[in-house]
């Protein structure tokens, strides 16, 4: 449903139901006063028929399906506000008596049509007014709910990065432990090395000893 369309909708109704109060009023008038309220009802009438214009263009402008509904209630628009020519013609020319008696009889009869379309109207609008504040409610029930899954993640995220900082800080003292280890391996190999090489040297002195005692005893 079109906004401006029931903008103009509205617009009409109230133009409506004050033209049918006045119609009745000029009924029981003479004179100079019921001259004023018929020049009054004539202004009114231009004005509904510029709304009856209005929302003919509006609902031609919309899609088929919605197009299709809004000129049929249109269509009941056009026929009101003949209806209500009509009376105004009567009050202009006729028996003031009849003119008043008919108008009083249908004058009713519109106004309680009008009173129950706006009725309706007001009823259609407080069940989208609910419906509006059912979504907001919804809505406001999933962002809390998204809010406290967003609280809950972050707290996890928040753990996860202490477990990997604690992690982080066993892994640096594990390496240093690693590096002291092969420092201490470094200095036992250049020690076993040191060793290496005095007892080669000491085993190559012996021989050297026991060579020439060899030689001196054999000579």
């Amino acid at each position: 449903m079109s906004d401006v369309f029931e903008g103009y909708e509205r617009k009409y109704c109230e133009l409506s139901a004050n033209l049918l109060r006045k119609c009745t009023s000029a009924g029981i008038l003479n004179g100079e006063q019921k001259k004023q309220k018929l020049a009054e009802i004539k202004a009114g009438l231009d004005e509904a028929e510029s709304m009856i214009r209005k929302m003919d263009l509006e609902a031609r402008s919309l899609q088929p399906n919605v197009k299709a509904v809004l000129l049929a209630k249109l269509r009941e628009y056009k026929s009101d506000l003949n209806n209500l020519k009509s009376q105004v013609k009567r009050i202009s020319s006729g028996d003031p008596t009849s003119a008043r008696d008919e108008l009083l009889e249908s004058g009713m009869a519109d106004a309680a049509t009008v009173t129950a379309d706006q009725r309706g109207r007001l009823l259609m609008s407080t069940e989208r007014l609910n419906q509006s504040s059912d979504r907001v409610r919804e809505s406001r029930k999933t962002m809390l709910e998204t809010e406290e899954l967003g609280v809950s993640i972050l707290h996890d995220l928040h753990s996860q990065r202490q477990a990997l900082l604690g992690a982080h800080n066993t892994l640096h003292g594990v390496d240093d432990n690693i590096g002291k280890s092969k420092r201490i391996l470094t200095n036992m190999s250049r020690r076993m090395n040191k060793n290496k090489w005095i007892i080669a040297a000491v085993v190559t002195l012996l021989i050297i000893a026991i060579g020439v005692i060899l030689y001196f005893k054999l000579k």
